[in-house]
């Protein structure tokens, strides 16, 4: 499997293309749609001039996808329809911005679509879309042409067939095409030389799926731009007026009828009114205005209005939220033509993991990590390209096997030289580096950050139970193919003939030492209720010991166990 990561031109390796969606693939489309929106933010930032110059789409979009991300892993459900509905309901409750607003109500759009549906096929997704297109024109007071509506009117349109893969990629092409013709629909992304920035991060969102239904990107890597000045960067609003100097924006629980009035009263006092619902009587309201307490009243005569956010748009200017460098046609993804970004453009930490095994890639790229598969792991090159596009300034590198190892540390000295903060935390198992995946924390001091991360990494024992592919040697012996091998810390402690009984084995070793938390990825291929097993086993040994089961699928081995 190739990388996993939206960002250039995308491909995934191995993968057979899907035929329907079901829940898990609605997890990993919303999970790999935050990923590439992230890589993507200071991109689409920066293309925003509409509908107000403020430089924030892209920040914007990834708090929306975000949450509906964290509302997925957070309460999983057993079909499409159903997790889709709890992605829209979380992301309009969390939409920020004009652009966020109207993406959360396309999630709406597509999980009404789906129409409780236990899977989606081609025609389902099909009617989804254009469901969602609808939504999308009925959230905006007065709909704009040249902006993420007509992205997705346009991606529903290109929607054609039955076939799933055949509906994706018809989508995907018509939204890039749409979005190429933005600039000929709105004069000031014309004068600014930009695509429109809602309508680009759409273009991602549905890409996202396109690699998860085909494997692989369908959209054309990077955004060709002209040469523009700030002048003409801030040259833009959604009405072509420049009146409206605030942004105010809140959430409110009312009914439909009252949610009409107050559209219209927001219409007559302001513009850029994009108002979206939750389908269940809760909504969230965006507006431009001057008067910001006459806004926050109109709400009032409708609810009650909650977590009111305004914002100042020549304070959110003056803060140096836009960036005055003017950028040529050959830059994209918020730097050069190769992916790299500016050493002063550069924010905020990324991690990156190195080969963590086919099928387990899907487990980190829902914990935002960026993943680099088998094939490419060893790649100086490959690695070198992925943290230069990243964007960040600071990169954390979990290499998990020998052949990453190797590459890991001249790269991080690669990249240094280049100006970007690069750690190994040495990471011999996914295990170790989804425990140090589990207590990162942004916020903390980098240094402090990277410290605890090895620390977790290396509290954590792991084992892995395997099949022999062919006879051979090992430390306690020789084993024949078709052997089961149970191997702790990466060394064979037991050979057997079944899954099961080598799986308890291992497990009871590391009991042995004790710990407080067990957690057992289960293969593609793991024999049926060994997990069952080993929880009751375990519940029975060391009742204090807690139990994680995860249908992880990967395709190494049935099992991979950690102890913490």
């Amino acid at each position: 499997m190739g990388v996993i990561v939206t960002g250039s031109r995308q491909v995934v390796d191995g993968i057979a293309p899907l035929a329907s969606i079901d829940a898990e693939a609605v997890c990993r489309w919303i999970a790999a749609a935050e990923l590439t929106l992230t890589a993507h933010r200071d991109e689409i930032d920066s293309l925003n001039v509409f509908p107000v110059a403020d430089a924030d789409t892209g920040t914007n979009l990834v708090a929306t996808i975000r949450a509906a991300a964290e509302a997925v892993r957070a309460h999983p459900q057993s079909s499409a329809a159903a997790t889709l509905q709890v992605a829209a309901q979380a992301a309009v409750l969390a939409a920020q911005g004009n652009s966020g607003v109207i993406v959360a109500q396309i999630l709406r759009g597509v999980a009404d679509g789906f129409d409780g549906a236990l899977i989606g096929d081609g025609r389902c997704l099909r009617r989804a879309l254009k469901q969602a297109s609808e939504y999308a024109y009925a959230v905006v007071g007065d709909p704009c042409e040249g902006t993420l509506l007509t992205v997705i009117r346009a991606a529903a349109t290109a929607a054609t067939g039955n076939d799933l893969g055949e509906v994706v990629r018809g989508a995907v092409t018509g939204a890039v095409a749409a979005l190429r013709r933005t600039p000929d629909q709105l004069k000031v992304l014309a004068r600014a030389g930009v695509v429109d920035a809602g309508g680009r991060g759409l273009v991602l969102l549905l890409d996202a799926l396109a690699v998860v239904v085909l494997g692989e990107s369908v959209a054309p890597p990077g955004v060709p731009r002209v040469l523009r000045s700030r002048r003409a960067l801030e040259a833009g609003r959604e009405t072509g007026s420049g009146e409206f100097a605030f942004e105010v924006q809140y959430l409110i629980d009312t009914d439909e009828e009252s949610i009409a009035r107050l559209r219209t009263e927001l219409a007559a006092m302001g513009d850029s009114v994009a108002v979206a619902g939750t389908g269940n009587g809760s909504w969230n309201v965006h507006v431009h205005v001057n008067d910001v307490g006459a806004a926050i009243e109109a709400g009032l005569g409708a609810g009650q209005p909650r977590r009111i956010t305004v914002v100042h748009f020549a304070e959110q200017q003056a803060a140096g939220r836009l960036s005055p460098d003017q950028v040529s046609s050959d830059q994209w993804n918020g730097g050069r033509a190769d992916g790299a970004v500016a050493r002063d453009e550069r924010t905020g930490t990324c991690l990156l993991a190195l080969a963590p095994g086919a099928g387990l890639g899907h487990m980190f790229a829902g914990e935002g990590v960026l993943v680099i598969e088998d094939d490419l792991a060893g790649d100086e090159s490959a690695v070198l390209a992925v943290i230069r596009g990243s964007g960040a300034a600071r990169v954390v590198l979990l290499p998990n096997i020998s052949v990453a190892d190797t590459v890991a540390e001249p790269v991080a000295l690669l990249a240094r030289a280049e100006g970007v903060d690069v750690v190994v935390v040495p990471t011999r198992s996914p295990l170790q580096a989804l425990a140090a995946v589990a207590v990162h924390d942004a916020g903390r001091w980098f240094a402090d950050d990277v410290v605890t991360m090895a620390e977790a990494a290396a509290a954590t024992r792991f084992a892995e139970v395997r099949v022999a592919e062919a006879e051979g040697l090992t430390t306690i012996g020789l084993c024949r193919e078709g052997d089961v091998l149970g191997l702790i810390d990466g060394e064979v402690v037991q050979i057997g003939r079944s899954v099961t009984a080598v799986a308890l084995g291992v497990t009871d070793r590391l009991l042995g030492t004790g710990g407080e938390l067990i957690t057992v990825l289960l293969g593609r291929d793991c024999v049926p209720d060994v997990g069952e097993v080993l929880r009751g086993h375990i519940g029975h040994v060391a009742p204090l010991t807690e139990v994680v089961l995860y249908q992880a699928g990967q395709a190494s081995c049935p099992l991979l166990i950690g102890m913490e």
